[in-house]
């Protein structure tokens, strides 16, 4: 056991966020490049620390994607050695079971199969709409359009929504690997003119006057009106549940804010949460230097990017709002396991981000 775990890259769990990402970035890590890690600390510091079910579903996809050996794959374990064997594409279908997001389970296997000796598909039960983590129609809007740049296929599709409590969401997802020597970064250095915004609101097995008092407060507030507010289409029996998204479509990116309404939460307050949103993405300009992610895109868009300068040598860059504890920890977890660089400077009102390769003089620690 200690030779092997001589080999191991050792990360600490409580270190910079201390949350669930550091394990999600390091599984996902492991996979694309065989270096197996031992874990110590899991979320040491939320409030219940250890794997909770929506992380252990994590585990359990990444041990299944990849053949792995696992040990401490159980509720509660502090401590995860995961040693990772050869990826394999096929058809999944993994469940979290209980409101866990089913996102973050896509999130983890998701690398290893883009790099992956052929096509695959997931379909992934949990819930789709949580806090704390990309829904659905972010991955959807957001961040595949931006994998399709760098040639990877990412396609989903979803089946049924799902909300905390309940959770019982279900969707599909289909992965198209790049072809072998064409996974290339991409420079998304400015979100270029504005093309649409509009708000959706969710609220299934709620009364429909909640979406309309929402959606009627939302276009008062940003100077949305008629088509620009929209209520889709959900079955009842989908929730309860209720989720109120801002879509802004710009000629290079396309940002999905969102905020959840609770039974203990009026309206206004709902509306509230997701204006600040807006507003800090549009204010974020100077002049007509206008910084493209927001800070949720990019804490998405590092790890697969600094995959694709690996294996391309080329640099590629992107300018953010902001730059969140969340993202800073990934690039230092990124930086474990990959030959790469991430750094930023300031620009403008935002951020600008560069992965490159890093210098052979240069140790990576």
């Amino acid at each position: 056991m200690q030779d092997v775990m001589n080999k191991m890259i050792e990360l600490d769990g409580a270190a910079g966020e201390g949350g669930g990402q550091i394990l999600r970035s390091a599984l996902a890590l492991a996979m694309c490049t065989g270096q197996g890690f031992a874990l110590h600390d899991i979320r040491g510091r939320r409030p219940k620390p250890g794997l909770m079910r929506q992380h252990l579903a994590c585990v359990n996809a990444a041990q299944a994607v990849s053949g792995a050996t696992v040990q401490g794959a159980e509720l509660g374990s502090r401590e995860l050695v995961f040693e990772p064997g050869a990826v394999k594409a096929g058809e999944y279908r993994f469940a979290v079971g209980s409101a866990g997001s089913c996102m973050l389970v896509l999130q983890t296997v998701l690398p290893a199969l883009m790099l992956a000796d052929g096509p695959s598909r997931l379909t992934l039960q949990g819930g789709t709409h949580n806090p704390m983590a990309p829904n659905f129609h972010f991955i959807e809007r957001s961040f595949a359009p931006l994998l399709r740049r760098m040639g990877v296929g990412l396609d989903v599709t979803l089946r049924r929504h799902g909300f905390y409590p309940a959770g019982g969401g279900e969707l599909t997802a289909e992965v198209t690997p790049a072809a072998a020597g064409a996974l290339q970064p991409f420079e998304l250095l400015q979100r270029g003119p504005s093309q649409e915004a509009y708000a959706e609101c969710l609220a299934p097995g709620l009364a429909r006057s909640v979406a309309t008092r929402e959606l009627e407060l939302l276009g008062a507030a940003l100077g949305w009106e008629g088509e620009q507010l929209r209520t889709p289409t959900a079955r009842q029996n989908e929730g309860p549940g209720n989720a109120l998204m801002a879509t802004l479509v710009h000629a290079h990116v396309t940002e999905v804010f969102t905020s959840f309404g609770e039974r203990s939460l009026a309206a206004e307050q709902v509306v509230k949460k997701l204006v600040q949103q807006v507003r800090s993405y549009q204010a974020s300009r100077q002049g007509d230097d206008a910084a493209a992610a927001g800070p949720y895109l990019a804490d998405q868009l590092t790890l697969p990017l600094a995959l694709a300068v690996q294996a391309s040598g080329r640099a590629g860059r992107y300018t953010a709002t902001e730059l969140t504890l969340h993202t800073q920890t990934n690039f230092e977890v990124i930086q474990r396991f990959l030959p790469v660089r991430c750094s930023s400077e300031r620009a403008g009102l935002g951020w600008r981000v560069t992965v490159e390769s890093a210098p052979e003089t240069e140790p990576v620690v």
